[in-house]
């Protein structure tokens, strides 16, 4: 019971700190919020379109880039209005439809579609998609004005509308893609999923770091040394030291886990397996934090090295980099830290559908870091509270 009621008395100290409440939960969502709109793969590009004045051919063009998979078009009325929200990155690209596009095109003249783009790969590659779509209706185009000139059809909008008609039964290029190997990142994978599990991870390891300002604060007014005074055993302080940061942990991975998957349809994989590798990786962070609480007099001391390590340690692991970009001896290297082999679990559970039994390697290496970061945390507690 005691050990609960020390658990307890850390958790509201915690929450007493409205800067707590906000770094260790609103700080994370946001951050997951940023990383997945800016870096998430999944994102449906969003084109802006103007087409005031272009006429029914306009139209179809338009129509035409509607039905473009995979990309979301967005109506904007003025060409001033597009560049901006190009230039602003509220889309990824624009195309102009010039007013009298479609008496330009019956009349056999030149028209110029205008493109705004920012130069990037991903700009790049919608501007393909774009030529895609306009090659698509100026096919179309090309037959019904032949059609007129072999005079097949009375008149351009006959033959357009007789291209159009037999134009789906026209054989077409089919690209057939297929990965070689294992896919890192699946189709499937959500847009905030890997944002999600990496800033997990990296937070919950800062929160235990810095948890360490907390155990000196303990000691350094003589919480620990009233509650030896009384028949509390040092074993009893220790565990209860150590599951204050473990409850600590599990009530921040809850938040994250639910908020995410409520808020940004973030998709965890399986619950076993998700809690298994969060309470193990929480048990280690939680070594780590009363092990670098036990090493430091004084706050300031303890809070800087707390993020130096906590921040480092996720960098190296993976937080912030996906580890796939490393090259093979740095990510060997990475596999020292216990964030590599969390982020290894849950690219498993996440992105390829992994249960509990598929990141059982994952799960040995982070139990492993939990024995030794626990033992050498209660040794050093049990020293510095003798002392």
């Amino acid at each position: 019971m005691k050990v609960l009621w020390i658990a307890l008395a850390n958790l509201r100290r915690m929450f007493r700190a409205r800067a707590n409440i906000f770094f260790v939960f609103v700080f994370p969502m946001v951050l997951i919020l940023v990383l997945g709109a800016t870096f998430g793969g999944s994102s449906t590009p969003r084109l802006g379109v103007v087409s005031t004045g272009s006429g029914p051919l306009g139209g179809a063009l338009l129509k035409q880039l509607e039905q473009t998979p995979q990309l979301k078009v967005v109506i904007v009325p003025d060409q001033a209005g597009l560049l901006t929200q190009v230039e602003r990155g509220n889309l990824a690209a624009g195309v102009v439809i010039p007013p009298g596009y479609d008496a330009a095109v019956r009349a056999g003249q030149g028209t110029t579609l205008r493109y705004l783009a920012r130069p990037e790969n991903s700009s790049q590659q919608l501007g393909e998609t774009v030529r895609g779509a306009v090659a698509r209706q100026s096919a179309l185009l090309s037959a019904a004005r032949f059609a007129v000139v072999r005079q097949a059809a009375p008149s351009f909008d006959a033959g357009l509308a007789e291209a159009t008609r037999i134009a789906p039964r026209v054989p077409a290029v089919t690209v057939t893609e297929t990965t070689a190997g294992t896919s890192l990142f699946p189709s499937t994978l959500g847009q905030f999923d890997i944002a999600a599990s990496s800033e997990l991870l990296l937070f919950l390891f800062l929160t235990a770091l810095t948890g360490a300002v907390a155990l000196i604060e303990t000691r350094r007014i003589g919480v620990s040394r009233r509650m030896l005074s009384t028949p509390t055993s040092p074993a009893t302080v220790i565990a209860g030291e150590t599951s204050g940061r473990a409850l600590i942990g599990c009530v921040q991975a809850l938040v994250i886990v639910f908020g995410t998957a409520l808020l940004f349809g973030v998709h965890w994989g399986q619950p076993a397996g998700v809690a298994a590798v969060v309470i193990l990786y929480i048990l280690a962070a939680s070594g780590a934090g009363i092990f670098v609480g036990t090493l430091f007099r004084n706050e300031q001391q303890a809070i800087g090295i707390s993020l130096l390590l906590g921040l480092g340690l996720g960098a190296l692991g993976g937080c912030m980099v996906p580890l796939e970009i490393f090259s093979p001896t740095v990510r060997r290297i990475a596999h020292v830290t216990p964030q590599a082999w969390g982020n290894d679990a849950f690219a498993k559970l996440i992105g390829h559908g992994a249960s509990i039994t598929g990141i059982w390697p994952q799960l040995g290496a982070l139990a492993a870091f939990a024995v030794v970061l626990l033992g050498l945390a209660a040794w050093r507690l049990r020293r510095v509270l003798s002392a």
